[in-house]
């Protein structure tokens, strides 16, 4: 129980307010890091995320922290200018250190809370949270094969 206690008086370090793209408008989300002692709690949830059915039947979704906090879109209505995954140490993937946890899509819905020691709250400021739109497959070099990057956000400090 001191674990779960620790959590609740936290204020939030840092977050990221997550929008779609013209793809998928009505997409979005926030994500608050705290740094704790023993690493970075993370809770993120999302709202109109694509809908589970036969043309699309992944309810697991890629979720990564890349390089560059640049949310605009390029001339294909992705955010291409965030980069690859955030991997400062140049390890492969799944080890990078921007890999997360996968979304699960609960009918358009999710919502998650984990904990990192990957990385610290400071070293992550002005880059970018990314949900893309298919599963992590933990083994495509660079990135895991996760398709489009749906939805975007730059981590910010907490005011």
């Amino acid at each position: 129980m001191p674990f779960i206690n620790s959590l609740y008086p936290a204020i939030p370090d840092a977050q990221a307010v997550v929008h779609g793209n013209e793809s998928y408008p009505n997409l979005n989300g926030i994500v608050f890091f705290c740094q704790m002692p023993y690493g970075v709690f993370i809770n993120a949830q999302f709202h109109g995320l694509p809908p589970i059915n036969a043309t699309n039947p992944n309810r697991f979704m890629g979720f990564h922290i890349h390089e560059n906090g640049d949310c605009s879109l390029d001339q294909n209505q992705e955010f291409a200018f965030t980069g690859n995954h955030y991997n400062p140490d140049n390890m492969p993937h799944p080890s990078h250190r921007g890999d997360l946890p996968p979304v699960i899509n609960c009918g358009g819905y999710a919502w998650q809370s984990f904990l990192t020691d990957a990385f610290r709250v400071e070293e992550i400021i002005g880059h970018s949270i990314i949900l893309h739109a298919l599963p992590d497959d933990f083994m495509t070099q660079p990135s895991g094969n996760s398709g489009a990057k749906i939805g975007c956000g730059i981590i910010r400090v907490n005011a």
